[in-house]
């Protein structure tokens, strides 16, 4: 277990990378820290960018594909916070240059209609969603060359960084529906089925991490499912991800 001091240094120099947009080698290359130091981390990380006066508005779950959890020798989903910082509205134009090496992945959105209690969850946390859209997340790991151990991630909120939700619609079944992710530079096909098998799945997945590390969930809030297919970089020109069935989000960098 590493000290508070220690937590706090880390988490200052993740956010100093964000804030200068300059990348910094792998944590774990200097300090030994467990996944419990890495949530830790993340949540001093979370007091600076509040104290900024951003808000949460919302959470995201990653290592929601297997393959990816068995690259990164790992069996659990991992969760970052969503602020209104890093919220796009669908259509708008991203300034590039705010990120250190910006990637996009399409994603599934739910909206939480009730509170989440982590002392006293639901039993059914599908009774806490009103509606689903389409999304992408932009991820900007702030380690150098996207070199990373799990417990890094974890530290840094999950390389969390920017997301755009497409128009809510009442709750449907989005199982299996087929996700393109299209931008400038590639087009990238795949399934909301790589999220666990079903983004429902991953509510259920998030539903266990908010009992484990204490997350209180807020009516209103968004859930970021996981991604649909591999990360891709964002580049200039106008990114677009079409979920079936469900409908589609964009934004155009520049």
């Amino acid at each position: 277990m590493i000290s508070a001091e220690l937590t706090g240094v880390l988490a200052q120099r993740l956010d100093t990378a964000q804030t200068s947009r300059r990348d910094t080698p792998s944590l774990a290359d200097s300090h030994e820290f467990d996944i419990d130091d890495a949530y830790a981390v993340q949540a001093a990380l979370l007091e600076l960018r509040v104290g900024r006066g951003e808000r949460i508005v919302g959470v995201k779950l990653g290592f929601t594909s297997k393959a990816k959890m068995a690259q990164m020798g790992v069996s659990d989903v991992i969760v970052g916070r969503l602020t209104d910082a890093m919220r796009i509205a669908d259509g708008d134009e991203v300034d590039l240059s705010r990120f250190i090496h910006p990637k996009v992945e399409p994603e599934v959105a739910f909206r939480l209609c009730r509170d989440v209690d982590p002392e006293d969850p639901p039993t059914e946390i599908e009774s806490c969603v009103d509606a689903v859209a389409p999304a992408v997340e932009i991820i900007d790991s702030r380690y150098r060359d996207f070199r990373f151990t799990y417990t890094d991630v974890v530290a840094d909120n999950t390389s969390a960084a920017g997301y755009a939700i497409g128009p809510w619609r009442a709750v449907a079944d989005v199982a299996n529906r087929a996700v393109r992710l299209r931008t400038a530079a590639t087009e990238t096909v795949g399934s909301t089925a790589a999220i666990l098998g079903d983004p429902v799945h991953a509510l259920h997945a998030l539903l266990d991490m908010c009992r484990r590390r204490g997350i209180s969930l807020k009516a209103g809030q968004v859930v970021l499912a996981g991604a649909a297919t591999a990360a891709v970089p964002l580049v200039a020109g106008v990114t677009e991800c079409d979920v079936a069935g469900i409908g589609s989000v964009t934004v155009k960098g520049f």
